[in-house]
C-alpha cells in the first residue's frame, strides 16, 4: 500500500515532493549545525552539481573550470 501511495506521489507531485524533502533537510541541518554552514553546504552541492551537469553534457573539465575561473 506505501508503495503505491509513494509512487503515485512521485508520478503526479515530484517536484512538490521533492521540494519539501529539500526544505526538510535544510532545516535539519540549520538545526544541527547552524545557518552559515549550511548555507556554505548548499553552495557547495550546486557548485557540485553544476560541474557535475556540464561533464554530463561533454565538456572538458579543463574548459568547465578555466570558463569558472577565468582571470578578469
Amino acid at each position: 500500500m506505501w508503495e503505491q501511495l509513494l509512487t503515485e506521489i512521485l508520478r503526479s507531485h515530484r517536484g512538490k515532493f521533492f521540494g519539501v524533502l529539500g526544505g526538510l533537510i535544510f532545516a535539519l541541518l540549520v538545526i544541527l549545525i547552524g545557518f552559515l554552514q549550511t548555507v556554505f553546504i548548499a553552495c557547495c552541492v550546486f557548485i557540485g552539481y553544476i560541474i557535475g551537469k556540464r561533464i554530463d553534457e561533454s565538456e572538458n573539465l579543463r574548459e568547465v573550470m578555466e570558463r569558472i575561473f577565468k582571470e578578469r
